[in-house]
């Protein structure tokens, strides 16, 4: 699968000031830095940047809905915009109104309604908005499996969805203090950490209510967070410490820079998190990257992110479980060292930040490859040609051919009429064509990737045609009066199957307007086959054909049976409709350009799978190398079932 490119910067979308340190701000600049120094260090990256947006969030206001519309108006056509979720989730008509040009990606930390303390009426609002705008955005990255578990209930589909969970900045662990043989002094004062923004959900006040029954323990307390979010409940928490008579052992600091935050890492002892819920928890890595043993509960994404070693859980909420954590892990100094050893280990396990650009630019180059509307790749389209010319039909071309010479008989002084082609690409299927009518021929050539575009101008023009480009993105409601009044022949290669049934009636509508030919080639069938059979081919099969009918961004995609809808909504309009076999043959004696096709299509295939059931990832690895390795030894044959669609008006019509 080719990677993901862009001839656009990628644009991040936050709202407010992209400098804000709460867990939500620092991923996206963290993620934006490592996209950028993956260029800087000449690697495969991204060139990326944030935009802060004015107004107020999450329940946008007047210039909130502008700035943000507004935004997305100056981006350029088809360039790739990620959005944040705190922004974008509560205007789904600012998206509906852009999702036709530009190529939108939301970034979810956690829904908008799964914040605590809100009204029922206020979940049901959010609730309801960010389904409609989950549902105008085609793809979606979450920061933890648990979120995106959780968007099933906004009506989602898993294969629209991938994660790039946080990384963290690797420090070297502080381990301060430790004896020699890895126990601690009884006597010694536990130091302990919390990082979190001072709010209700970060529960920083059931922290505290559980060290007021620990006073008789050696023990010190840091809340670090912004306090000015929240500023009631920030004075709640002050008011609680002052009663309990604790304002000489739990310190709030407020907000601190990077230096002074790992200060603060490397002198704790223990971490601490009583989140009542997260969309992932990104101060679990954090701790768990300098070595620091964690008392965390399980709410949310926490269930997950904190089931490690050095980590003890308990239920969320549950004050009296925390405080027998604390009193735990204080009085039992030889416990406390082992915990310590255990989160030392798993600190060798803690994804960086490059980990999670690179799975961020995976999840791109995958909405990339599967989207029928975003810029397909120009290596995988050479790549395809020879396959393609050699499986198309004849037969269609021969009668193609004789209706057109039959309909430019019937004028007194025939002009060359407009053929146009839908999903242009590199124009393979122009360049065949080309050879196959007579000329002269007039060409619309339509395509939403301007570089594919200009690329097939630049071939085709030299072969004698008149060739007019057009940058149009390909939705349902743009096919009314798109084609040429003197449109003799539309025609499309590989598309259909990528496609919602509306997308197909609004086709076939200005087709027949016309009474122009439709000629619809390699299209995929459903069905591939593989020579020498291995077990495990049906399982392939099965999952790639789930796959195929994913919402690619215009509704659920018809997949194999595509050219069967496209064939009853043309003979509804009195088409005569020819359908004929255009199966790749890919194997022994084919060349390398053969084989590398068949390592990428197999490769796809594999990743389409996984992506529809994950629990049999090994099992298709396994699959994949086993046909490597046949690929690799010349002794592998693989048919890919397509079919060629032709139809005809009929002469009454």
């Amino acid at each position: 699968m080719a990677t993901f490119e862009s001839s656009h910067e990628l644009l991040f979308v936050v709202p407010g000031d992209p400098q804000q340190n709460t867990g939500g701000y620092r991923y996206v600049r963290e993620l934006v830095a490592a996209l950028n120094q993956a260029v800087v260090l000449n690697q495969p990256g991204i060139s990326a940047r944030i935009a802060g947006l004015p107004g107020q969030f999450p329940q946008p206001d007047t210039v909130a809905l502008t700035a943000m519309n507004e935004l997305l108006a100056s981006a350029a056509e088809q360039s790739w915009v990620v959005l944040d979720g705190l922004a974008m989730s509560a205007m789904p008509e600012i998206l509906e109104a852009h999702r036709s040009r530009l190529n939108l990606v939301a970034l979810i930390h956690h829904p908008l309604a799964d914040e605590t303390d809100l009204s029922s009426q206020q979940q049901a609002r959010f609730f309801a908005a960010e389904k409609r705008a989950l549902a105008a955005v085609p793809h979606v990255v979450t920061t933890s499996r648990f979120t995106a578990e959780r968007l099933r209930d906004f009506g989602v589909a898993s294969d629209r969805i991938h994660i790039a969970e946080p990384g963290v900045e690797k420090r070297a662990s502080g381990a301060p203090e430790h004896s020699a043989n890895g126990t601690a002094d009884v006597a010694k004062t536990i130091r302990l950490l919390c990082v979190a923004q001072l709010s209700p959900r970060k529960a920083q006040h059931q922290l505290v209510e559980a060290l007021s029954g620990l006073k008789e323990l050696p023990w010190q307390c840091v809340l670090v967070g912004a306090c000015d979010r929240n500023p009631h409940y920030a004075e709640q928490v002050r008011q609680q410490i002052q009663r309990a008579g604790l304002c000489s052992r739990i310190s709030l600091t407020g907000e601190v820079d990077g230096d002074a935050l790992a200060t603060l890492y490397n002198n704790a002892d223990v971490f601490v998190l009583p989140s009542l819920y997260e969309g992932y928890g990104m101060v679990i890595d954090e701790a768990l990257g300098v070595g620091l043993p964690i008392i965390s509960s399980n709410g949310g994404a926490l269930l997950h992110t904190a089931d490690r070693p050095g980590v003890a859980m308990y239920n969320a909420g549950d004050v009296a479980a925390l405080r027998e954590r604390l009193g735990g892990w204080i009085t039992n100094p030889d416990v406390l060292a082992q915990a310590r050893l255990r989160a030392e280990s798993e600190s060798l396990r803690v994804r960086t930040w490059a980990d999670t650009a690179a799975a961020f630019k995976a999840a791109l180059t995958d909405f990339q490859s599967r989207h029928p509307h975003t810029e397909f790749s120009a290596d995988w389209l050479s790549l395809r040609q020879p396959a393609d010319y050699k499986a198309r039909s004849q037969n269609l071309n021969a009668m193609l051919r004789d209706w057109l010479q039959q309909k430019s008989g019937d004028q007194i002084r025939p002009q060359p009429p407009t053929l146009v082609d839908l999903g242009t690409g590199l124009g393979s299927n122009v360049g065949y064509l080309v050879k196959v009518l007579d000329k002269p021929q007039k060409w619309l050539l339509i395509d939403q990737d301007t570089g594919l575009l200009a690329a097939a101008v630049a071939r085709l023009e030299p072969l004698g045609l008149s060739v007019e480009p057009r940058a149009l993105q390909l939705l349902p409601q743009t096919f009314a009066g798109l084609l040429p009044a003197d449109t003799r022949l539309v025609t499309a290669s590989a598309l259909i199957d990528l496609v919602s049934a509306q997308w197909l009636q609004a086709l076939v509508e200005e087709v027949a307007d016309k009474r122009a030919a439709l000629l619809v080639v390699l299209s995929y069938a459903g069905r591939f086959d593989l020579s020498p059979r291995h077990p495990d081919d049906d399982l392939l099969r099965v999952l790639v054909n789930q796959h195929q009918h994913g919402d690619k961004g215009l509704g659920a995609a018809l997949g194999p049976s595509a050219t069967a809808a496209l064939t009853a909504e043309l003979q509804s309009c009195g088409y005569e409709v020819h359908i004929a076999a255009s199966d790749w043959q890919l194997g022994e004696g084919e060349g390398e350009k053969h084989a590398e096709l068949a390592r990428q299509l197999m490769h796809g295939w594999v990743n389409a799978a996984i992506q529809q059931d994950l629990d049999q990832s090994t099992r298709l690895k396994v699959w994949l190398d086993a046909r490597e390795r046949q690929l690799a030894a010349g002794a592998l044959r693989i048919t890919v079932c397509h079919e060629d669609l032709l139809a005809l008006p009929s002469r009454a019509g």
